[in-house]
């Protein structure tokens, strides 16, 4: 995990963000570009870390795995064009690294696609919604019969080097600021000394820095929900 972190960060950026779908919300019977088609506008994960999420569809860099999905059911017939360009791409790995490139233009991003789906057999709770399939697809409407227990599901992870990370930094940053240290003797019992909290402070305000890029639209209305 620390090295992949390494690889997604550049310009002083150290702190990666992570992002999940469990389950992917895939329908039973669409096909992979069906199903991110109707996503075209906000990626179908939610965020892991403890960021508060701001409206910017941006980031620097990306890495994402998405298992469980990977056969598509036959998009057009012979002859017909395809329904959109994700529909053109000839693999599963290939769909959802063009929606990727379209959903965060200029930004970094590898895509891979594992067949294996995430086993949810026992001891795993089952507190998946009966709109759940046995594989863990969704349907379109309750089944009449009592629904199976969900042995598995398909998986959309991500972790992005994004400007969401500024606010959990910055709010880290503000937080520490309001330490006196003098009044906490045991504070640097373990050597510590004064000035390297100081520096370690000042390095922490220089990395919320770096991810500034794509907040300037949003820092209004930051402003605006703190009063």
């Amino acid at each position: 995990m620390m090295h992949l972190a390494e690889t997604l960060n550049f310009s002083g950026r150290k702190v990666v963000a992570a992002w999940a779908s469990i389950p992917f919300p895939a329908r039973r019977g669409y096909s992979l570009p069906d199903t991110l088609r109707s996503y075209q506008h906000d990626a179908p994960w939610q965020l892991l870390s403890p960021c508060r999420k701001q409206k910017v569809s941006c980031c620097f860099a990306q890495s994402v795995v998405l298992r469980g999905v990977c056969k598509e059911s036959p998009s057009s017939r012979p002859g017909e064009p395809p329904a959109s360009p994700l529909h053109a791409c000839e693999s599963a790995e290939e769909v959802l690294q063009r929606y990727l490139h379209t959903l965060f233009p200029g930004a970094f991003s590898t895509a891979h696609v594992l067949e294996q789906p995430c086993d949810t057999l026992p001891p795993f709770p089952q507190f998946f919604s009966p709109l759940l399939t046995r594989q863990g697809f969704l349907l379109d409407k309750p089944p009449t019969y009592s629904p199976a227990a969900v042995e598995s599901v398909p998986v959309l992870a991500a972790l992005q080097s994004s400007p969401v990370l500024r606010t959990l930094l910055r709010g880290l940053h503000e937080d520490l600021q309001k330490l006196n240290p003098g009044r906490r003797a045991s504070f640097f019992a373990a050597g510590v000394e004064q000035e390297e909290f100081r520096e370690a402070l000042e390095e922490l305000r220089t990395l919320a820095q770096c991810y500034e890029a794509g907040f300037e639209a949003d820092e209004s209305e930051d402003e605006a929900d703190s009063d």
